[in-house]
């Protein structure tokens, strides 16, 4: 007799925010180092980063992908997947409007129209992680 197979677990798959905590622990640094290391004066920025309550700005991003010599798209993971899809889904209405408009055939709509489509629909080999 067969088992019927385990649905997959919607939760499992949810990424976190960031992985900021993760990464720091892995290397043995503190948050007091973490933001030495970003130019910040204490810690208290470090902790509301890894606790999700603050969301850093592009420059610390960067830092933070220097630090950790990973890419922000799998540091700040959930962050990422939740733009990605917004983003996606915002392409995706452009292509309906622009292949609406009465122009909708013209050389310069249509790359327009061709690029879209690669937002909303990334071939694997390009795509970025996440």
């Amino acid at each position: 007799m067969r088992s019927k197979p385990t649905p997959p677990n919607p939760v499992a798959h949810q990424r976190l925010p960031n992985y900021l905590r993760t990464h720091r622990r892995r290397h043995g640094l503190s948050q007091a180092e973490i933001a030495m290391l970003l130019g910040a004066v204490s810690g208290t920025k470090t902790s509301r980063y890894e606790n999700f309550t603050r969301m850093p700005g592009a420059l610390t991003v960067f830092a933070f992908e220097i630090v950790f010599n990973q890419p922000a798209s799998e540091l700040f993971a959930g962050h990422y997947e939740a733009i990605r899809l917004a983003v996606q889904e915002r392409a995706g209405r452009l292509v309906e409007q622009l292949s609406a408009q009465p122009d909708g055939q013209s050389r310069k709509t249509l790359r327009k129209l061709e690029f879209l489509r690669t937002v909303v629909e990334p071939k694997p080999n390009s795509a970025r992680r996440g």
